[in-house]
């Protein structure tokens, strides 16, 4: 099944139940007003929302309506938490060649993971406001999962029982922001403003023999400004699988219901398959002709970021925002 959430109902929106072809929904009115309420008692509220999502599908659904994506806000529009990994690992290591450094054994073996912005995404179609263009705007396209309670130190294959729905972020960086607070030693902060999560998630069974081994097996679209940016399989070249990023988290804490994992930028060993960020674009540049030619984006600049299905057909919907100037306070 397919769900999203309206801008209605308060800063965590009303919880909707979305048609497989995205065209029609139906509020999950007496089941749960919210998503993060349905992560909470999943085992009893999914079956009543799967349904739900049979009658739509249907065309029996009473309340049905069309659907229209500017009425969307994030499927979880404000999560508890949102833990961000880095599985791609030909990313990391071109970045860390680019500057003439060498990728640590431990890289291979135990995956790397930042706390991100969980308070508030935004919505398919909202804008994204920054600052300053000097900040360095990217984007970083990536595939997330959301699970319901993790108990503390699960192993990767207890944890991919509680993978329950399966989106796509557009994780927002400011790139400019980030050598500097780095080499403070204590992580992210400024440079990580607010993400944006595609207008539905779906359940992993919804996406049949795309979804195994704990990962999405089709390319992760991207376009910048209406024009072709990168096509990088998701499947391909995930060095740890979203069970082993669980895991990971979960190693000395308990992870609560309504947790959203990240994969990190999905990139691939065959670079004529584009890129999911700036960054990674510019550092492919840097090793061909010895400096980056492509700048970050400006005010005005748009993003799409999308997934099809193999026969074209869009399984999350399509994250689509135009990079604005966060208005003076």
């Amino acid at each position: 099944m397919k769900l999203g959430s309206l801008k209605e109902g308060g800063r965590d929106g009303t919880l909707i139940v979305v048609s497989r072809d995205l065209s029609r929904a139906v509020r999950a009115t007496g089941i749960a007003d919210t998503l993060q309420r349905a992560l909470e008692d999943w085992s009893n509220i999914a079956p009543r929302l799967n349904s739900l999502s049979d009658a739509l599908n249907a065309g029996t659904a009473e309340g049905a309506f069309d659907l229209e994506v500017t009425a969307l806000a994030a499927p979880l529009p404000r999560a508890y938490e949102f833990v961000d990994g880095s599985a791609y690992l030909p990313h990391v290591e071109r970045v860390r060649r680019a500057r003439g450094a060498e990728v640590p054994e431990s890289f291979y073996v135990d995956p790397l993971m930042y706390q991100a912005v969980s308070a508030g995404f935004y919505g398919p179609r909202d804008a994204v406001r920054v600052p300053s263009e000097e900040y360095g705007i990217d984007l970083e396209a990536e595939v997330v999962i959301v699970t319901d309670d993790v108990p503390m130190a699960a192993t990767p294959e207890q944890a991919a029982s509680h993978i329950q729905l399966v989106g796509l972020v557009n994780d927002v960086s400011l790139r400019n922001l980030i050598p500097n607070e780095l080499a403070k030693g204590f992580g992210f902060l400024q440079s990580k403003p607010h993400s944006a999560l595609s207008p539905v998630f779906v359940t992993p069974d919804e996406l049949g023999d795309v979804w195994r081994d704990s990962k999405v097996h089709l390319p992760l679209l991207t376009h910048i400004n209406g024009e072709w940016f990168g096509a990088p399989e998701a499947g391909v070249d995930m060095h740890f699988s979203f069970a082993q990023l669980v895991a990971h988290a979960a190693k000395t804490r308990p992870l609560s219901a309504g947790t959203i994992v990240g994969s990190g930028t999905v990139a691939n060993e065959d670079t004529s398959l584009g890129a999911s960020c700036f960054a990674e674009k510019r550092t492919v540049e840097t090793l061909e002709h010895g400096k980056p030619l492509t700048p970050f984006m400006k005010f005005g600049d748009t993003v799409r970021i999308e997934m099809l299905d193999r026969e074209g057909r869009s399984v999350f919907g399509a994250i689509e925002q135009r990079i604005e100037r966060n208005p003076a306070a």
